[in-house]
């Protein structure tokens, strides 16, 4: 594609995104006279050898383990349908994620807003911002995040399947709820060893002995499976279990990494149910206590998430399912705007040659997020209540705590908190991560302080009230 149509289509998927902000009525609660009904879809979204992996920071596409998918489900019976989908991409940011919620939509006849999109975080994956990407074209960077080409194709691939399903739409009258503690997987990055100040320094994959093996620290274990039955005959279920995705990355081996191995595992086990698996709140959380950054080591931690997916399966409680009820919070995140992340700073970085792309790709990706915030864009934070459980999407990097404080504001329901919806902050630590320092060491991290309070006060309003 030509440059020039190349900033076109960019400029035109940007007046789309900012088209589409007029905050509507969002919740519905009927329940029609032909009941609920449900269908699913997966599409390949591989790039294809060569493509850039997380946004072009490492090694490039070199060879391919895992095929990667966009696996959705779309339900019907609550006005208008609602769109789950989950991604095997690193982020989408910005307008990009929009751009594939409004082709999600199109494709089955409801709002953006009712899509509820998550990237599942593997990071030897794409990484998407359309602002970023022009930014980055106009000071000599083209197709250095990502190919808009691809981009394009695997995001009309994944409509055309949305869009063919809602042929296949089956009734569903059951609704599963099931959770299970799950082994020897999460660890939170928080690390305090004796006599010293704590650091967030437990990386995905961590060489240094002591901060390795210290305690796990503030996890959430439970993995939660939420599943949809036509009477005792299940069809699909969603598992969310929440930590960073990753053994290990930067090879230029794209791959769904041990989370995308057990799901397909749940697949082959189940073929007759379809198998979504979410990342929960997992921004402060690795797998580096229990992970020997090894192809064995991946697929070690790929069986222990089986086996609590097998759990939370065994485990599952069916009801029959009488309301599947909708709404949307908007979240204004306060930008961060000094220092560094001063508009003029970012802009000068960017220009900067002698500056390392990653660098000035981390610039394109912080002015993208201010113009997103100068323009009083908020972000959609939506919940599904199905009556037993609750399923809600949190932005970006969400820290642990955050899905926690969910789950307690709703304690007579399973709530399913699931992150990396729109990845555009960054990391949202908590205000004593803040205070430790985590920032400071991270970086990554496009908000102000007073983020955690505006979060957990969207999500008290959005969230239903106790019973």
């Amino acid at each position: 594609m030509p440059l020039s149509t190349r900033r076109e289509w960019l400029s035109a998927a940007a007046a789309v995104g900012a088209a589409s902000l007029a905050p509507q009525n969002l919740f519905a609660q009927e329940v029609p006279p032909d009941g609920f009904h449900l269908a699913t879809f997966s599409a390949d979204i591989t790039p294809p050898l060569g493509h850039p992996l997380l946004a072009g920071w490492r090694k490039p596409a070199e060879k391919i383990l895992d095929r990667l998918q966009a696996r959705g489900i779309v339900l019907r019976g609550a006005g208008a349908p609602i769109v789950l989908a989950a991604l095997d991409w690193c982020e989408l940011r910005n307008d990009a994620y929009d751009f594939v919620r409004d082709a999600l939509a199109d494709a089955t006849g409801t709002q953006r807003q009712r899509v509820l999109l998550a990237c599942v975080h593997q990071h030897d994956t794409p990484l998407m911002d359309l602002e970023a990407g022009r930014l980055l074209a106009g000071v000599g960077l083209e197709g250095r995040m990502f190919d808009l080409d691809f981009f394009q194709q695997a995001i009309s691939d994944t409509a055309q399947a949305a869009k063919k399903c809602l042929t296949r739409r089956q009734r569903i009258t059951h609704l599963g709820v099931g959770q299970a503690t799950v082994q020897k997987i999460a660890c939170n990055r928080r690390v305090q060893l004796p006599g010293q100040r704590p650091t967030f320094s437990r990386y995905s994959f961590t060489r240094d002995q002591a901060i390795r093996d210290a305690p796990e620290g503030l996890i959430d274990p439970l993995l939660k499976t939420i599943s949809f039955w036509q009477d005792d005959r299940p069809l699909a279920a969603v598992s969310c279990y929440a930590t960073h995705p990753m053994t290990y990355y930067g090879r230029g081996e794209v791959s769904t990494d041990f989370v995308g191995l057990a799901r397909a595992q749940r697949q082959r086990d189940n073929a007759d149910v379809f198998q979504m698996f979410v990342t929960g709140c997992g921004g402060d959380l690795t797998a580096a206590k229990y992970n020997t950054g090894t192809s064995d080591g991946r697929q070690e931690l790929a069986g222990r998430l089986v086996d609590g997916m097998v759990d939370a399966w065994e485990a599952t409680q069916r009801t029959p399912l009488k309301q599947i009820a909708f709404r949307c919070g908007e979240l204004q995140l306060p930008p961060e705007t000094a220092g560094s992340l001063a508009p003029a700073a970012l802009e000068a970085k960017l220009a900067d040659t002698t500056a390392s792309y990653q660098e000035r790709c981390i610039a394109a990706l912080g002015l993208s997020w201010q113009k997103r915030c100068a323009a009083g864009q908020p972000i959609d934070l939506p919940v599904v209540d199905f009556g037993d459980a609750l399923l809600t999407l949190l932005p970006a990097e969400a820290f642990v705590a955050f899905g926690l404080a969910a789950q307690k504001m709703s304690p007579e329901q399973l709530v399913m908190a699931v992150g990396y919806g729109e990845c555009a902050p960054g990391y949202l630590p908590t205000a004593s991560a803040r205070k430790e320092g985590f920032v400071h060491e991270h970086a990554y991290t496009w908000t102000a302080p007073g983020a955690e309070a505006a979060l957990l006060q969207t999500l008290r309003t959005t969230l239903p009230a106790r019973r």
